[in-house]
């Protein structure tokens, strides 16, 4: 019998921004190579996913980011002490910092994880992106930084219209009038806070690129996706796997000067006059994940056997032409299970 393998995934939340845990979960569960228990790690008492009994067996609340490392500590301890956990795969790109803050201390608990350290998630920073591209070579768009209000009335001085107002961990709006991006700031300030990005919006078309890192400068896996169906967000309703050879070297190229570790995606907009600006990158796996897996090559449960210490071969081909289409799904419950997380902190 197959050694049954203890796995805590965040990020539940199937909405119309959703998180990637289902999706990390599903691609999990489809590989044969391990037997799986997945426990789910909650912020809010209706994220979908810790619903989803056939997905997710157990699931726990954690606190917020804000809370700090010492909460997070406090409440994985005693999850740990519940479950005997072997990984945990955050996926939120508020969450990082706090997980990664807490790897050394998880590995001594007997907890692995498999996560870029600090200096590689900050060199990728929507804040420190343009330094970033300037250093190794990247198209980047230009942007500036906003600190306070008063600031994002000279922007017109640097910028011509349309730009992209950026919140410092989610949300991008593009304004073509300097009143629009008066309401974006305010709409941006009001989730996320200062500081807040506004960014050179460049024409083109949108890819999207998932890849995952071992570590030594090596790509495990790169598929590039391009969007067929965008929500009123921004966020991918349909897309295709690609083969183009420009996107996967671009995202060769990020992993090798990072020595990245872990999974992440590199939003790419293709200029009309051909050059690939790298927009963001995002230090996790994206929300369209388990595409990664039906084209066959399934980044999260290879990251699973690295960070578990197997040893996994590059992918060399994957399933061009694959298409994912999200859709939404009424999951019934009960009260009482709702009662539960709502008042224990478990399901």
């Amino acid at each position: 019998m197959k050694h049954k393998i203890v796995i805590a995934v965040t990020a539940l939340n199937a909405i119309d921004s959703p998180g990637p845990g289902v999706a990390v979960i599903r691609a999990i569960r489809e590989c044969k190579d391990f037997d799986v228990r997945i426990i789910g790690l909650s912020y809010e008492s209706l994220e979908p996913g810790l619903y989803m009994h056939d997905l997710v067996d157990k699931t726990y609340q954690i606190p917020y980011p804000t809370a700090g490392t010492d909460a997070l500590l406090g409440r994985l301890q005693y999850i740990h002490e519940m479950e005997n956990l072997e990984l945990i795969i955050p996926n939120f790109d508020a969450e990082l910092f706090n997980f990664i803050k807490l790897r050394d201390t998880l590995k001594k608990m007997g907890i692995a994880t498999f996560m870029p350290d600090l200096d590689q998630f900050e060199a990728r920073d929507k804040m420190k992106l343009l330094d970033f591209g300037k250093k190794h070579g990247f198209d980047v768009p230009e942007d500036k930084i906003i600190h306070e209000f008063r600031e994002l009335a000279k922007i017109e001085e640097d910028f011509d219209f349309p730009l992209v107002v950026k919140g410092k961990f989610y949300d991008a709006i593009i304004v073509n009038t300097m009143e629009q991006a008066e309401k974006a700031y305010y709409k941006i300030l009001s989730k996320w806070g200062l500081p807040i990005i506004v960014q050179e919006f460049i024409k083109g078309t949108e890819i999207n690129i998932a890849a995952l890192g071992d570590g030594d400068g090596n790509a495990i896996s790169v598929i590039p996706m391009r969007k067929l169906y965008i929500t009123d967000k921004g966020k991918a309703w349909a897309g295709i796997t690609l083969d183009d050879e420009t996107y996967i070297e671009l995202a060769r190229k990020f992993i090798k000067v990072t020595k990245w570790r872990g999974g992440c995606e590199l939003e790419v907009m293709l200029s009309n006059d051909g050059k690939p600006y790298i927009m963001e990158v995002n230090p996790r796996f994206p929300a369209w994940i388990y595409l990664t897996a039906a084209a066959g090559q399934n980044q999260p449960a290879s990251l699973v056997k690295m960070a578990l210490g197997q040893k996994v071969e590059p992918f060399t081909e994957y399933e061009v032409g694959k298409i994912f289409v999200r859709y939404a799904w009424d999951l019934i419950t009960d009260i009482h299970e709702f009662q539960k997380i709502s008042g224990n902190g478990e399901l």
